[in-house]
């Protein structure tokens, strides 16, 4: 018998490899930037559109010193060999760990930290995970994703300006940005006084770029400043987004997402407790029943109005490896429910990736949600003489959907460090700002420039003089101190784990079943404008699993535009990155179990797989 057994789990592992292996393995593109802007002047390439934070910067033009810094990065980044990133050089030439290192720093935030306890550096995360091989599903480099848009095109133009508008409007509550009688909001900043944030005005001058307003009559085709009949690949046709309206903006592209409110439901609702008979429990109050305790909907109330990263020398910091992470402001002892982007960016600056999608399932489980009809075990226990639990039960999903999360991790880190090294906003927007002021002179930052001058106006209101900036300040108001993390913007690890997750929750239960945490199937939870409490509104509109669930996935990754550390490529093509990890895993975990069954996995394209 023992013998079989070993025989038989061999077999089951080997057509698990041959499957793996039989999977088509696709080369990686990426944009063609980083050469481009090395080919321009080989002698001094000046990389001008590739992730180079934490090597030493130029605090004239804010681009990496030394050329040659960024070709350790790289080789460090191809041999996945420790000791090549310790030879890499990080931050400012002079640094001294300790107290009283600031004298390496120019922004007064940075100052101020390092008389009281020394600043210390941000090292890059985990640039050799994609390097990594691992024992179930697609390898790393199995899976890809398009390159990114190039520097200059009418695309990325769009994407920076959303992320400009994003900002703008971090302080305006979600239930106003989507309400189109709202023509403006008035913002009670934390010091006491007001600002009037002009939402209508922002929307309207975003929805006038090119990107978001091609001629109606050949969609294929949009103007690229430098290439007038540039044809869209099917990639870009996907991500175009023609007409942005109050009731679509700033929202994702899969079915579900522009259905009832911005935010999920997921996000907002509790449950009934523990046997769903807690006397004093309602969904309203946005408690999870986690075991014998509770996991609370409501996040940190950070301080209106204030952002980070706005002049020049504080953003040199940050780009000099300035580890100023958690210095970040926060109304004292106050927590509420997300109701602006603001609170939305919080949540994604903390959360441990899986935990919106942990969350979901734990709701669901608790309140009886369908599973797929196609598992085993699904019917009375008096026909099954059966219940699942180890398998095709709540142990068995609750484990999965937070597996995959460092699957996705491994294949994204590919993505990032080893194909495309795209820079993150903060570093865009200084790039045009620069070129604003007349320290850079690059055709493709002129032309993005010429496109959002009339965001960029807003943006210069509201950030504050700085004499570095003689043209403007256009550097992107961020809401982390840090501003992104140490890797790439292309693709988001968050976006990724994003899209794994929610398919494995999409595999499970039955996905067109309508999500009643509210009461009816068209009811819906809100936030008071204050966040304080959450209030019942009639969509008009049934919400299923599938849309709420594409809706989680959307708010946590494009959560992370609002807070300025990504663009609106990373989150849709990582979601899709995320989502053939998730498919692959799903497949080969087929293999293992006795009984016949299926799952129909509705997909973000629209489309369905059955397993």
């Amino acid at each position: 018998m023992n013998d079989f057994r070993r025989a038989a789990s061999k077999e089951v592992r080997e057509r698990a490899a041959h499957l793996a292996e039989s999977r088509e393995h696709p080369r990686h593109f990426a944009n063609g930037d980083e050469q481009k802007f090395r080919g321009k002047n080989p002698r001094q390439p000046s990389y001008l559109a590739s992730f180079t934070k934490g090597l030493p910067h130029d605090f004239a033009t804010g681009l990496a010193s030394n050329p040659e810094d960024f070709q350790w990065f790289v080789r460090g980044i191809d041999s996945g060999n420790p000791r090549d990133f310790i030879d890499t050089p990080l931050g400012p030439p002079n640094y001294q760990p300790g107290p009283g290192n600031n004298l390496v720093w120019e922004g007064e935030k940075a100052k101020k930290a390092a008389d009281k306890n020394g600043i210390g550096l941000r090292a890059w995360e985990s640039q050799a995970a994609g390097l990594a091989f691992d024992l179930e599903g697609p390898d790393a480099q199995a899976v890809t994703m398009p390159p990114a848009p190039v520097l200059g095109s009418h695309e990325l133009i769009g994407e920076m300006g959303e992320v400009y508008v994003q900002a703008l409007l971090r302080d305006v509550p979600f239930t106003q940005i989507v309400d189109s009688g709202v023509l403006s909001h008035s913002v009670t900043c934390e010091n006491g006084t007001t600002k009037i944030v002009p939402v209508a005005n922002l929307i309207g001058k975003l929805g006038k770029l090119p990107w978001f307003n091609p001629d109606l009559n050949d969609c294929i085709k949009i103007a690229h400043p430098s290439k007038p009949d540039h044809t869209l690949s099917p990639e870009e046709r996907e991500r175009l987004r023609v007409g942005i309206t109050r009731a679509n903006a700033f929202r994702g592209i899969t079915p579900g997402d522009t259905d009832g409110p911005y935010i999920s439901q997921f996000l907002l609702s509790g449950n009934q407790g523990i046997n769903s008979n807690d006397a004093e429990r309602s969904r309203a109050d946005g408690l999870i029943t986690y075991g014998a305790i509770s996991i609370d909907q409501r996040v940190r109330y950070a301080s209106p109005c204030v952002d980070y990263m706005t002049q020049w020398a504080d953003w040199y910091d940050v780009q000099q490896a300035a580890n100023l992470t958690g210095l970040e402001s926060y109304v004292k002892k106050e927590r509420r429910f997300i109701t602006t982007p603001r609170d939305l960016a919080t949540y994604v600056h903390y959360d441990a990736l899986y935990e919106a999608y942990l969350n979901a399932c734990l709701i669901m489980l608790s309140e009886g949600y369908a599973f797929d009809p196609g598992l085993p075990f699904r019917r009375e226990d008096y026909v099954d003489h059966q219940q699942a639990f180890a398998h095709f039960g709540g142990p068995h999903i609750l484990s999965l959907v937070t597996e995959v999360a460092t699957r996705a991790l491994k294949a994204v880190r590919f993505q990032k460090f080893n194909v495309h090294r795209r820079l993150r906003p903060e570093a865009l927007a200084a790039r045009i700002s620069k070129q604003i002021s007349g320290d850079l002179d690059e055709a493709e930052l002129k032309w993005m420039a010429d496109d959002l001058k009339d965001i960029l106006t807003d943006v210069d209101g509201v950030n504050p003089n700085d004499p570095n900036l003689p043209g403007g300040n256009h550097l992107l108001p961020m809401a982390f101190c840090e501003g992104s993390p140490m890797h790439p913007a292309y693709g988001a690890g968050h976006a990724t784990v994003a899209g794994a997750c929610v398919t494995i929750l999409k595999a499970f239960f039955d996905h067109g079943q309508p999500v009643t945490l509210a009461g009816g199937a068209t009811d819906a939870f809100v936030p008071l404008l204050d966040g304080s409490a959450l209030q019942v509104i009639n969509t008009g509109t049934v919400l299923t699993v599938e849309g709420e669930l594409n809706k989680l996935a959307s708010n946590i990754s494009i959560g992370r535009d609002w807070a300025g550390v990504h663009y609106f490529t990373d989150y849709i093509e990582s979601l899709r990155l995320g989502e053939q990890i998730a498919i692959g895993i799903l497949e080969e975990q087929k293999l293992t179990y006795g009984e016949n069954f299926s799952m129909t996995v509705p997909l973000f394209d629209g489309g369905s797989i059955r397993i």
